[in-house]
């Protein structure tokens, strides 16, 4: 894969592979049966399909990366090194019948859901046509069955118990997957939806997606249990950890546990450990580099979910001509919707519209 020095890590502009960590990804793959079973089922349209998602979210950030440096925007919230953490999960979904509920950091949920590339720029672009009508840059597709985030990121964790609930009082088979940040478990309203979802025995998968900071507080700091591997237990769930660098074993541990919500058994707690290799945004990268010591970034750097893929891909006799195609597909789809949301930055959003949505009946003078 190409590498993009003035926009990705240095870790991951010098990576190399590690023969050791590209073994313990073939080894993670096979260790669970159940999730074995599923990863063999995937035929290498499939597996290809997954490392083009993967490119795209990270080509997605390096595009609002160089908007930054562009002066184009003031900053973004970028998932890079997390891609793996929501590209395996929403493999699993059927889109137009489940539901996806992101973080910011999950932006790639939204483009493996159906929605428009273009789109999810414009939001940053607070253009009249993108998705929030220039009000907000999170973004969401009702149409798509993708929820918008909201910055105080743990009340979309009883938002998704409720569309859980709504879909099983309409009868509908759908399930919803849910992220929430090591940081955001912190939040009152995170365990009054977790509760509430288990008591109520909801078609949920919440997945703990712990990049080791919030915002700059280290999860030592936060936490004082070294993971989350008591949690579900503590809400009477069931529940799971997965390599969240790892995108088959994302997938796989996620495809169990829609299939169990999807059964009637209830929530499922997911836990991934991964790591943001970067700021909490692209204005404090430096902040980033003085709150954990170079060799964790090392650590992680040495661990990109897409090069460990790439090279995982390669031994499974994926043909590197075959890679490059998908490398050339996610980029045009990429450069594309780049293009299509910049043409959008002369409209305006209009006044009259800001109560739109707010209100059932909004005042007018």
């Amino acid at each position: 894969m190409k590498r993009y020095p003035a926009f990705e890590p240095p870790e991951y502009v010098a990576w190399v592979a590690d023969r050791a960590l590209v073994d313990a990804f073939g080894e993670t793959v096979a260790r669970d049966p159940a999730r074995q079973r599923l990863i063999a089922e995937l035929d290498q349209d499939d597996l290809l399909d997954l490392y083009q998602r993967l490119l795209r979210a990270r080509l997605h950030d390096i595009a609002l990366t160089r908007w930054v440096r562009q002066g184009v925007i003031s900053k973004a919230w970028l998932g890079t090194g997390e891609e793996a953490s929501t590209v395996g999960p929403v493999f699993a979904l059927t889109p137009g019948l489940d539901y996806a509920v992101p973080m910011i950091r999950n932006a790639s949920a939204c483009c493996d859901m159906g929605m428009p590339l273009a789109d999810m720029l414009r939001a940053y672009l607070a253009s009249a046509d993108s998705p929030s009508g220039g009000r907000d840059l999170h973004v969401g597709s009702v149409e798509h069955h993708v929820l918008q985030p909201v910055s105080p990121v743990g009340t979309m964790v009883p938002v998704a118990a409720g569309v859980a609930l709504a879909a099983r009082m309409q009868h509908r088979e759908a399930v919803v997957l849910n992220w929430i940040g090591d940081g955001t478990t912190k939040a009152g309203v995170v365990h009054e939806g977790l509760n509430f979802a288990a008591v109520a025995k909801l078609p949920v998968v919440f997945i703990i997606q712990n990049n080791q900071v919030a915002l700059g507080t280290r999860l030592e700091q936060h936490h004082l249990a070294p993971d989350f591997t008591d949690w579900p237990t503590a809400y009477g769930m069931a529940g799971w950890g997965f390599d969240g660098n790892n995108v088959l074993d994302a997938y796989a541990a996620t495809q169990l546990a829609v299939d169990r919500c999807r059964s009637g058994d209830g929530p499922v707690l997911l836990l991934a450990e991964t790591f943001r290799m970067g700021g909490h945004a692209t204005h404090d990268e430096r902040e980033a580099r003085e709150t954990f010591p170079p060799e964790l970034f090392g650590y992680w750097g040495k661990r990109d979910p897409i090069g460990l893929y790439e090279e995982y891909l390669k031994r499974f006799g994926v043909p590197v001509t075959r890679l490059e195609a998908a490398e050339d597909a996610a980029i045009r789809e990429v450069d594309l919707a780049a293009d299509r949301a910049l043409a959008s930055r002369a409209e305006l959003p209009v006044p009259s519209t800001a109560l739109a949505g707010v209100y059932a009946n909004p005042v007018r003078d």
